[in-house]
């Protein structure tokens, strides 16, 4: 049996397959993503006034702080996969740790800017503008939350020994979703918060 975790085999194709799985899940979740950002540029362009006057209702300083957060544990995961990489378990759990509080401040924000349209009258129900905004950023939080369940079980692997220098595939399959989720949002914020 090949160096690595001993329960995995060869961690080359314990990677190799985790990679295929992973790519095979995200490419189903482009698919889905995908459909949604289609209806909105074709509602939006068919709507443009609409579109317009209700994307200034949204708080952009809110949007952009989120964006700030999501980048920063994108940057958080890339710092933690280096770091099991390298034998580093500490300072992996660290790393992915505070990707998991930064996607708590993520939603926490997001958790105001709705309160605050609910505040004003303005539900997923309003118009056709707001229907999309709170299905596709509600979509993109049960994301966020499913990731945290994710890199919470992965620092647990971590705890029990059972990822290292030579087997490190949970940490790189679960970081991989989440820049997955990042980049969701990447795509959201501009769409929603600046585009006039």
């Amino acid at each position: 049996m090949s160096a690595g975790h001993p329960e995995h085999g060869d961690p080359r194709v314990a990677f190799e397959a985790a990679k295929l799985g992973l790519w095979t899940f995200l490419a189903t979740e482009v698919l889905l993503f995908g459909a949604l950002f289609t209806a909105y540029t074709v509602f939006r362009l068919k709507y443009p006034a609409l579109f317009h006057a209700e994307h200034l209702k949204l708080n952009r300083v809110l949007g952009a702080v989120n964006t700030v957060v999501l980048i920063t544990s994108s940057l958080m995961v890339v710092l933690g996969v280096d770091a099991i990489k390298r034998g580093k378990a500490r300072l992996f759990e660290a790393c992915f740790g505070a990707t998991i509080l930064l996607a708590a401040v993520f939603l926490c924000v997001k958790y105001v800017e709705y309160t605050a349209k609910f505040h004003h009258g303005i539900y997923p129900r309003t118009n056709l503008f707001f229907s999309i905004y709170f299905m596709l950023t509600g979509l993109h939080g049960i994301h966020v939350l499913l990731g945290m369940g994710v890199l919470s079980y992965v620092i647990l692997l971590s705890r029990r020994g059972r990822l290292s220098a030579g087997y490190y595939t949970p940490a790189e399959m679960s970081g991989l979703y989440w820049h997955f989720v990042d980049l969701v949002w990447i795509y959201l914020f501009p769409l929603f918060y600046l585009i006039g």
